[in-house]
Parts: C-alpha cells; sequence; structure tokens
C-alpha cells in the first residue's frame, strides 16, 4: 500500500527530512511515485484526491498472516493490512453487521471521534487488538489518520518527499524511491492525525522523541521515535464543544 498527500493536509515531523533530502523525488508534483507504483504492481490502483494527495494498492504478493483490505465509506478512505484479532467485540461495540472487516471498523471508530465524541483518542486505538497497520483519508475533511499496533508487527513506513509532503508504505523500496534517505519506521504503538501529529496509544501522557537513524554508510537517514519517560504531554482526550461543530479538527 502506497499514499502520499500534501503537507498542508498532513504536515509530518520535520526530524524525518534527512539532511540529504535534496536527493528525494517529487512524489506528489510529477505524479512519478504513483506511477512507478502501478509499473510494480500491474493489478493496482490508483485513487487521485486532486493537490491533497493520492493512494494506491494491490492485493498481489500479499502474505496471508497480514491480508490488505481496501474500503470507502462517505469519501473516507481507508487502506488496511494486517488482522484484528477482536473483531466480533469491536462490531458488537459498534453496531456494525456480521460481515464488516477490519477496514469498515476504522472507518467507523474514526466517524465516531469526529463526529460523536469527547472520547480518548488513544483509547480508541488501543482497543485494536491485533497486527495491524493503516492509512485513512477523510476527503470531506482533508483529515490522516493513520496507525500501527503496539508490537509493529506489519512493516510500515513514513517519510518526506522532496516538497515535505507525507510518503506512507509498507514498502522499503517505495520509500528510497519516493523519500531517498528522509523516512523511517512508523512507530509501533502510535498514531497520526494530520490536526494531533505523532502520539503514543499504548503511552498516551508522554512525549515522543526523534532518534536520528544512521544508514550503513553513516549517513543520517530520517528518524525513529521513542516514547520520552520524562516528558509529560497534555491529555489526549477532546475538547468539549458544541454538539452542532465537528470533531475532525481536533484528533
Amino acid at each position: 500500500m502506497l499514499a502520499v498527500f500534501e503537507k498542508t493536509v498532513a504536515n509530518s515531523p520535520e526530524a524525518l527530512q534527512s539532511p540529504h533530502s535534496s536527493e528525494s523525488a517529487y512524489a506528489l508534483k510529477d505524479g512519478s511515485l504513483a506511477t512507478h507504483f502501478s509499473s510494480v504492481n500491474p493489478n493496482s490502483v490508483t485513487l487521485n484526491f486532486g493537490s491533497s494527495g493520492f493512494v494506491a494498492y494491490s492485493l498481489d504478493n500479499t502474505d496471508p498472516r497480514v491480508p490488505r483490505l481496501f474500503t470507502v465509506v462517505d469519501d473516507i478512505f481507508c487502506l488496511f493490512q494486517g488482522h484484528i484479532e477482536n473483531l466480533p467485540f469491536l462490531k458488537q461495540q459498534y453496531g456494525l453487521s456480521k460481515i464488516t472487516n477490519e477496514a469498515i471498523i476504522v472507518i467507523e471508530a474514526y466517524r465516531t471521534l469526529r463526529d460523536r465524541g469527547p472520547y480518548p483518542v488513544d483509547k480508541v486505538v488501543r482497543d485494536f487488538h491485533g497486527k495491524f497497520a493503516f492509512i485513512l483519508f477523510d476527503g470531506a475533511k482533508q483529515t490522516v489518520f493513520s496507525a500501527a499496533d503496539a508490537d509493529g508487527s506489519v512493516p510500515f513506513f513514513w517519510g518526506n518527499d522532496a516538497e515535505g509532503h507525507l510518503v506512507l508504505s509498507d514498502n522499503t523500496e517505495m520509500m528510497k524511491k519516493g523519500c531517498a534517505k528522509s523516512f523511517g519506521p512508523f512507530p509501533k504503538g502510535c498514531f497520526f492525525t494530520s490536526s494531533g501529529g505523532l502520539r503514543s496509544f499504548e503511552h498516551p501522557k508522554n512525549e515522543l522523541k526523534p532518534v536520528p537513524r544512521v544508514d550503513s554508510s553513516g549517513d543520517v537517514c530520517g528518524a525513529t521515535f521513542k516514547v520520552d519517560a520524562e516528558t509529560k504531554r497534555e491529555s489526549t482526550k477532546m475538547p468539549r464543544v458544541d454538539s452542532s461543530q465537528n470533531w475532525a479538527g481536533h484528533i
């Protein structure tokens, strides 16, 4: 799976930017990364969101232990890889049918956060038990929501292209093509939102600090993010606002 989002839609951490960022591609501007993905995956599908970005996916060469899913509901797009072990419980919790899959669960959880809060975002994601990574884009609200499980069971990476746009993928070759050395593993046990940035759902009261990654050549190539046990952050619980307002700006 692959997604690229314009930096005003999803502003990724500056720590992902490598000193060698000039080697990165223009993943969004010239469409080169989407074209490359399609050439490598002939049976793939790409959805273009105009200047906001695009998502692309293929069901070829999938690992049966962590299958890929793609679902669209009411202009909300979700790429999901892996599986959720407590799916029956979540179906009941969200009042969904028996045929509901993991991607629909993620969309419904997001809509609950967006429309019906206040709920702690970290708790909602922590309720997903299993091996997973997902990318969600709300086309109406221009919001990105992404997460990886607490064990980092599914290969998942993020980085910046030459213009600082966010790139997400489960494939390191795609990341190198679009970001050169400006990428790193998506932090396990964490979630990222357009307005709230990167947070840990395992340790929601702590800040995350970047640690530079160094490759075999000794070059800095993005960063990993670790929980800072010494630094506390504000609560991740959404503030209560008038019921007529929308919650998307608070997650």
